[in-house]
């Protein structure tokens, strides 16, 4: 059987074995002419909050967020639609926020990719300088001890707003809403608490969860601390197209997404697989291998104990070459190594929660990685680089006694894959 897999901007064509389990969501078409009538809509009927328009005066300033270039949220549909529903503020009121986290600043040019060139050249557009503490403001301390720094800007304007795209997260339950602002919009050490290595190792930490998830918990809680005014979310499909909006409260509208996506994303299997292929979404989702071990924790939910997942991310952005996922990877000489390290309580690296779950996952299985990544960097990584995806799976077919079970995951994370009797 031949399949393609979301892999960059164009996808990867593979040829399996005809016995091989397709896994990946329902489909369901974009809105296609009708998604600005649709937006309009939401802005104007929202979930749990006055219609947009009523939330902000002429004379307030207006702080929106939104997520990064390592999201496929439109919002270079989304920011104008606002911009046109508030369009008796003026422009010099609008501060428009890149929710970059921890990762590296978008340039001007992502940002014009991102917003469109019109939205950049007229209003104000920062990153998120989560280093910086000048640039932060301090809110107190959560439930769970952490000490909460947000964007200075966003916490001072008189309006918050925040788009997002909501989509299956491995230790979020689900991304979208809440985690729009913490971490998208956090300083560093509210990060580090948020990623720490008890919360990415707590077993409620994962895809779908939102209840009792701790990570989704202390973002809501932190998200509230200054609690946006109005959020505009996004469920897309595999085209990117949008399928459906979430407006209104940032707590309601995203549950309310949450569910949506979950009807539409949950695959049920009867047992796991010797074989997993998966994809990191394609692009932007699959620009680096930071990102790409999302699509490997996806696979790893359905994958036999010693099992084999191979993942297609094209990583076009490298490993990325900023912050010290790459560094952190090269202080220990096996997976179970650097969970241990990184359990240790007096070892604190920002990154460290990607490289957990990483290793997580190796311990449980292989990893083999298809990308335009040097084989070299993916071998420092301990993961095992894929020239000929056909060939290796044959390989490994061969090497499980040539009645290897397989599966693939076309859609990589957008699909929430789960054992049924587990």
């Amino acid at each position: 059987m031949n399949t393609s897999l979301l892999y960059g901007k164009k996808g990867l064509d593979i040829e399996l074995p005809d016995r091989t389990k397709v896994i990946e969501p329902k489909h369901i078409p974009g809105l296609g002419e009708k998604e600005k009538e649709e937006a309009f809509q939401a802005m104007k009927k929202p979930t749990g909050q006055k219609p947009l328009k009523e939330c902000v005066n002429a004379n307030e300033t207006v702080a929106i967020v939104i997520s990064d270039s390592t999201r496929p949220t439109p919002n270079h549909k989304l920011i104008p639609w606002i911009l046109e529903e508030l369009n008796h503020v003026p422009n010099e009121q609008f501060v428009i926020i890149n929710g970059t986290g921890s990762h590296r600043d978008n340039t001007y040019a992502e940002l014009c990719e991102m917003l469109g060139k019109e939205v950049v050249d007229s209003v104000r557009v920062i990153n998120n300088q989560a280093f910086d503490p000048s640039t932060q403001a301090y809110l107190g301390t959560s439930s769970t001890g952490a000490e909460i720094y947000l964007n200075k800007e966003y916490v001072e304007a008189d309006r918050k707003i925040v788009t997002g795209f909501i989509e299956p997260h491995f230790f979020a339950g689900f991304s979208g809403g809440p985690k729009g602002i913490m971490p998208g919009i956090a300083g560093i050490d509210t990060i580090m608490h948020f990623h720490s290595a008890k919360m990415i190792a707590h077993p409620m930490s994962t895809w779908r969860i939102l209840k009792d998830n701790p990570v989704q918990g202390e973002a809501t809680e932190i998200t509230c601390m200054a609690k946006p005014d109005f959020m505009l979310n996004v469920a897309l499909n595999k085209e990117k197209e949008i399928t459906a909006f979430f407006a209104g409260d940032v707590v309601e509208a995203h549950r309310e997404g949450c569910k949506y996506v979950k009807e539409h994303a949950m695959a049920p299997c009867e047992e796991r697989f010797d074989i997993v292929i998966t994809s990191n979404s394609g692009y932007p989702l699959d620009q680096n291998l930071y990102q790409a071990v999302k699509g490997m924790s996806a696979a790893q939910k359905i994958v036999k104990e010693g099992g084999a997942i191979l993942c297609a991310a094209e990583c076009s952005d490298g490993l990325p070459d900023h912050g010290n996922y790459a560094d952190i990877l090269k202080e220990c000489s096996t997976p179970q190594d650097l969970i241990d390290m990184i359990n240790d309580p007096n070892y604190s690296k920002f990154d460290q929660w990607q490289v957990q779950k990483q290793a997580m996952i190796q311990v449980w299985s292989d990893v083999y990685v298809y990308s335009t990544l040097q084989a070299a960097d993916l071998e420092a990584a301990m993961l095992s680089p894929i020239r000929n995806m056909e060939e290796t799976i044959q390989n490994i077919i061969k090497e499980k006694g040539g009645q290897a079970s397989i599966a693939i995951m076309p859609q990589g994370p957008l699909t929430i894959p789960y054992i049924e009797n587990e």
